[in-house]
């Protein structure tokens, strides 16, 4: 057996931190946007 495979960092799945990142990015770029969006509508009053 290869030593790491006996020695793992991490035992998590790794699909949980993938659907974490994914989440993470997508709540940031959400976010970015609704700044633009409020002061796009700020600018137009």
């Amino acid at each position: 057996m290869n030593k790491f495979e006996q020695e793992v960092q991490s035992p998590t799945n790794d699909v949980v931190d993938s659907a974490k990142g994914f989440i993470f990015s997508f709540l940031f770029f959400f976010i970015i946007f609704g700044i633009g969006v409020g002061v796009n509508l700020i600018s137009i009053l």
